[in-house]
C-alpha cells in the first residue's frame, strides 16, 4: 500500500506512541474506528509500582520505567 493511503498513526503500535495521556487516547481512539476512548479513573497500585489508567475500552494501561504505554493484565 503507498504511504500517501496511510492515515496519520496508522501501522504504530501502542509502545511506539508518546508517553502522554493525549496520545493514548488519541492511539486508541483511532483504534476503535474512531470511537472516543477516554479515562475512567486512574489509581496507583502497589502491586504493579505505577500509575494505572482504567480506559473506557475496558482495559487498562500503564507507563514501563522508559515511558512506553503497556497493557495492564492482572
Amino acid at each position: 500500500m503507498s504511504r500517501a493511503f496511510i492515515k496519520e498513526g496508522e501501522g504504530q503500535s501502542l509502545d511506539e506512541i508518546g508517553p502522554g495521556m493525549n496520545a493514548l487516547i488519541n492511539y486508541l481512539s483511532n483504534d476503535n474506528n474512531g470511537v472516543r476512548v477516554y479515562e475512567k479513573k486512574n489509581y496507583f497500585s502497589d502491586k504493579h509500582g505505577r500509575l494505572l489508567h482504567e480506559m473506557s475500552n475496558g482495559l487498562t494501561y500503564a507507563l514501563n520505567d522508559q515511558s512506553k504505554w503497556y497493557i495492564v493484565w492482572d
